[in-house]
């Protein structure tokens, strides 16, 4: 009866662990069915369904670079580049040493570097904004009156 009591418990860290075990395969298996599907639909042009998919994937297995990888592509189509940095370096914080990953982070980042460049050449520099009147000036003294 004695050993029988210290058999139960371990019995028990084994049936949990493989449970356990069992459930991260399951969540795993998963996410790479979101990622296929995800893949699928964004060659079709359906970059919503696509980055739902990712999303998915993402959150069923968030160790998975390659869902984070293919998130970051849907969001940069998306133009959501703040987002798709994000979603590359975490892909590449899991895999670093995939080029797959790192080749798409790199195309990213230089497309990202010409559109900042382009939007600072493209916005006008601000104009000088004149201080408001002073209320306490006397009439006929202050900026207005200089005209």
């Amino acid at each position: 009866m004695t050993r029988f009591r210290f058999y139960l418990p371990f019995t028990a860290c084994l049936l949990l662990s493989s449970l356990s075990a069992a459930a991260a395969e399951k969540a795993e298996k998963n996410a790479k069915k979101e990622v296929a599907f995800g893949i699928d639909v964004a060659r079709r042009g359906l970059w919503q369904e696509a980055r739902f998919r990712f999303e998915q994937a993402t959150t069923i297995n968030p160790e998975s670079a390659s869902a984070f990888n293919n998130l970051g592509v849907t969001l940069e189509q998306q133009g959501e580049f703040d987002k798709a940095r994000a979603a590359y370096d975490r892909a590449l914080e899991l895999d670093p040493k995939n080029m797959s990953i790192q080749q798409n982070y790199d195309l990213f980042r230089e497309a990202d570097e010409k559109r900042n460049r382009k939007l600072k050449k493209d916005t006008p520099p601000k104009p000088k904004e004149t201080p408001p009147p002073d209320p306490s000036a006397p009439k006929g003294e202050g900026p207005e009156s200089r005209r």
